[in-house]
């Protein structure tokens, strides 16, 4: 039973959700378009992310202490060494405006040099210079104006601009104007650029080394992904061993550990049917010489043709349970091999023509390759009249076409045909006899050479197969 308090209680709180949730679908698409934006910039390989993981905090500390020491720790800095130097200067103002002095003013004049380090002289009263342009960013200037009006109070005129070590600074009083050299030292923390050579230079170090363990690190996960690929197109290496860290140490036992289950796995399948094919192979060639004794007669003829087929489904299943065998990987010229095809269907009659663009060398397994090759022109004979059988190397894969002018397969149909044991004899000829087991061996030596196999629509109006495999 339903409570009727609980339903009163919830039909608020849904009141509440649902403003809430409108509110929050246009935070939640713009976060989507920001996260989508992100992944199409940001690097794909583990080394570039992990150095952005390392790099990017660096960066970022480094900018907000050169922000902070600049416009706090310089700026306070520069602003007490400049008013340290108005205040002295102030001092010879009140002097020569407050005590008498001698008509070349060189006490005050020598007082200043040896007492405040700066270098005064007191000049007839003229103008003062027309200000000159000043740097965007310039501390001295802007914290000498400000101290000196706020200290002194007079007409002024400061010249920071330029290289020169010293700053001169003119004061228009009363009947004369002061004129001071001081040294640029004086008025600014000059040595900052220390603080930030060293920081920025033992960052550089560190991210250094960082990036030389970085790489030690992630080349054990390049050499496992190296091994698993080159597994996977059937090119095993046999020195690949684990290395690295704990976490990808492990990763590489398990793949070597799957790696001897899978190659023991297809030995024991290989065995078994090799066994049981010996084993037929006695049966069958005993029906032979029976058969042979009968003579020729209507009856022995067909039982004849039955121990042909069961042979030659025999050889099928041996072929596809073997795979691509042990069978070494060499450099073979595919124009060479085409050729050899052409020649074995023009002795057994049938119109085949080939050709091959280009460069034809590929790494392959010759024989495994021929075998695949020679399943699809069959079954191209099989069902049609004409076959054409095109290859070339694009980039790094090697890509052939079979083309036949037959019935073809149904779209819908395609990716079954190449289930072991399955025959579409509704969509090619029923009369034919065969295993089902042509596509499946072509397609599972394509996929041992790390390549496919893909049925596709024929120029000629039938089926084509189109294989591609790393060159």
């Amino acid at each position: 039973m339903t409570d009727p308090e609980a339903s009163v209680r919830r039909q608020p709180l849904n009141g509440l959700l649902k403003p809430l949730a409108g509110l929050l679908s246009p935070l939640i698409l713009i976060y989507r378009a920001i996260s989508r934006f992100m992944y199409r910039i940001m690097p794909k390989g583990l080394f570039t992310r992990t150095f952005l993981i390392i790099v990017a905090p660096i960066v970022i500390l480094q900018s907000v202490l050169v922000f902070v020491f600049m416009e706090r720790h310089y700026q306070l800095v520069s602003r007490r060494m400049s008013e340290a130097v108005v205040r002295e200067i102030a001092a010879v103002v009140y002097v020569l405006e407050n005590f008498p002095q001698d008509l070349d003013h060189s006490k005050i004049e020598g007082l200043a040099s040896r007492t405040l380090g700066m270098s005064i002289s007191v000049m007839p009263l003229e103008p003062l210079p027309p200000p000159a342009p000043k740097p965007f960013f310039d501390v001295i200037d802007k914290e000498l104006s400000y101290a000196i009006s706020q200290k002194i109070g007079k007409p002024f005129w400061i010249d920071t601009v330029g290289r020169s070590r010293f700053v001169e600074i003119r004061i228009q009083l009363e009947d004369s104007i002061l004129r001071i050299f001081t040294r640029r030292s004086q008025t600014y923390a000059s040595n900052s650029h220390i603080f930030l050579v060293w920081m920025f230079s033992t960052s550089l170090v560190l991210v250094i080394i960082a990036l030389l363990f970085l790489r030690n690190q992630i080349r054990p996960i390049i050499r496992l992904a190296n091994a698993a690929e080159a597994f996977g197109r059937g090119r095993p290496e046999e020195d690949f061993r684990a290395s690295g860290a704990r976490e990808v140490r492990r990763a590489s036992l398990a793949f070597i550990d799957m790696r001897r289950r899978i190659e023991r796995q297809i030995e024991q399948r290989t065995t078994m049917l090799a066994g049981v094919s010996h084993d037929l192979r006695t049966i069958l060639t005993r029906l032979r010489l029976q058969l042979a004794f009968l003579g020729d007669t209507p009856e022995s003829d067909a039982m004849r043709k039955d121990v042909d087929e069961m042979s030659h489904m025999l050889e099928d299943y041996l072929a596809f349970s073997k795979g691509d065998g042990d069978e070494a990987i060499q450099k073979t010229d595919m124009a060479l091999l085409l050729e050899e095809l052409e020649e074995e269907a023009e002795i057994s009659g049938q119109d085949v023509t080939t050709s091959f663009d280009g460069p034809a060398e590929a790494d392959i397994r010759r024989l495994s390759m021929k075998r695949c090759l020679s399943n699809l022109v069959t079954n191209g004979c099989k069902y049609g009249n004409r076959v054409e059988v095109k290859g070339a190397i694009e980039g790094r894969w090697l890509i052939i076409t079979v083309d036949d002018d037959g019935p073809g397969i149904p779209e819908d149909q395609r990716e079954i045909a190449f289930r072991a044991f399955h025959r579409l004899d509704l969509a090619r000829n029923m009369d034919e006899t065969g295993s089902g087991l042509g596509l499946a061996i072509a397609r599972d030596i394509a996929r041992g050479h790390g390549g496919d196999l893909y049925l596709e629509d024929s120029p000629l109006g039938g089926l084509r197969a189109k294989l591609r495999i790393p060159a």
